[in-house]
């Protein structure tokens, strides 16, 4: 795509990334990310479509600025702290980092769903497939093209470990390592 204000959109420094209605803009500063959203709103005004400024934001990974980024139409975006994209949440901070409190949120509905219903009347190894199967995928959900910090990754383990010595009763996590390698 290119643009006469804005030059060859599909450059490494500007690029937008579209997904189901959404799209993404990366852009290496707030100036070029206002010459890249007129860009946009150019070609979906050509398309008889608009942006939704009250579903669309802003976040900056890197030094926090927070300039103004408007539309047409005069309608500010607003600065958010997190979005979510195809189902990662991407935070503001000073490098590129991923949010892994969702991800758990949804391990331990999908968990605590499972040990409500069948309780302690299945066996051990039955709620380890279980939570292998229909658990582990919500936890791990986009994270292999993200990369975790060290603590996002502890934070990760500390919740599955968690579910195990609630599902084991124990405390100790020597226990767990036997049951870590049946999960890989």
């Amino acid at each position: 795509m290119k643009s006469r204000d804005c030059g060859d959109l599909s450059s490494r420094a500007q690029t937008s990334k579209p997904y189901n209605n959404d799209i993404l803009l990366l852009a290496p500063s707030v100036v070029a990310l206002q010459r890249l959203l007129q860009a946009c709103e150019d070609e979906l005004r050509s398309l008889d479509m608009l942006i939704n400024t009250k579903n669309s934001n802003c976040l900056r990974i890197g030094p926090f600025r927070h300039d103004r980024v408007c539309v047409k139409n005069s309608s500010q975006l607003q600065w958010v702290d997190e979005i979510r994209y195809v189902g990662i949440f991407i935070v503001n901070s000073t490098k590129f980092k991923c949010s892994v409190n969702h991800a758990k949120c949804l391990f331990y509905l999908a968990a605590n769903g499972i040990f409500n219903k069948i309780g302690r009347l299945a066996s051990e190894e039955v709620i380890v497939q279980l939570l292998r199967h229909k658990c582990m995928p919500r936890l791990l959900y986009g994270f292999e093209v993200c990369a975790l910090h060290k603590r996002s990754l502890q934070s990760l383990d500390f919740t599955v470990n968690h579910f195990f010595m609630k599902l084991f009763r124990t405390s100790a996590n020597h226990y767990l390592l036997v049951i870590c390698l049946v999960l890989h």
